[in-house]
């Protein structure tokens, strides 16, 4: 649907029309609530509900075209304690670096959001898996040397990365791709966080290569997820 454009004479043609300026305002607060829709308030990075559309788009344009997409899901390591030890201001500015740091290093054609909480999304359009590591290692990188100052307050950010990219040969709905992307972001975790997985660390099952405590988890996470429905319902 094209965009709302606000005239600039009266529908009836009239001069000094009455109400051209109600609809000028009118045009306005629908543009903003559509803003509002699909974006996040603290960080202004688009918002799951977003996030879930512009997947299921994205994947039926590899189904059509081969070009992959990609996804990659991080979780910011520990981010509680910044709120327990700083206040919850010093995790709110946490969490609006980490969205400029996004916006600072993605294409414009990248798709970053809070998905909720600490935890965010980048979707990658047309980007195969290799190059979405390179990306997930260098946001690493880029935010473990980075230090948050907020009221004289310094601390430093780490998050861990799952990545997986969809090729149109996997019968996958946007849910099921999120969870495949989740799942290497707990195996993340599970391996000392701050670091990237994607499953190209085996071509067999995200198990293989775990230490015997990692793949435990990683087999009681997948058995909660099926039990639940997982966590994107």
């Amino acid at each position: 649907m094209a965009p709302l454009v606000p005239p600039r004479t009266c529908p009836a043609g009239m001069d000094g029309c009455p109400v051209l300026s109600e609809l000028l305002s009118i045009q306005e607060e629908c543009r903003r609530l559509r803003e509002l829709a699909q974006t996040d308030s603290l960080t202004g990075l688009y918002n799951r509900r977003f996030l879930i559309k512009s997947l299921d788009q994205e994947m039926e344009r590899t189904r059509r075209t081969c070009l992959p997409t990609s996804l990659i899901m991080l979780d910011l390591d520990y981010f509680k304690r910044f709120n327990d030890t700083h206040g919850h201001q010093f995790g709110d500015a946490v969490l609006q670096r980490v969205a400029l740091t996004f916006k600072e290093h993605v294409r414009k054609l990248d798709i970053p959001c809070r998905y909720g909480g600490d935890e965010f999304a980048l979707l990658l359009p047309g980007t195969r898996l290799a190059q979405a590591v390179r990306l997930a290692e260098r946001l690493k990188e880029i935010l473990a040397q980075s230090r948050e100052k907020f009221q004289e307050q310094t601390a430093q950010v780490t998050a861990s990365f799952g990545v997986e990219t969809f090729n149109g040969r996997e019968d996958l709905t946007p849910e099921t791709f999120l969870q495949q992307a989740d799942r290497w972001l707990f195996v993340a975790k599970a391996r000392g966080r701050n670091v990237v997985c994607h499953s190209d660390l085996t071509r067999v099952t995200p198990e293989v290569g775990l230490t015997s405590e990692e793949r435990r988890a990683f087999l009681l996470h997948t058995s909660h997820e099926g039990r639940t429905g997982g966590s994107y319902g």
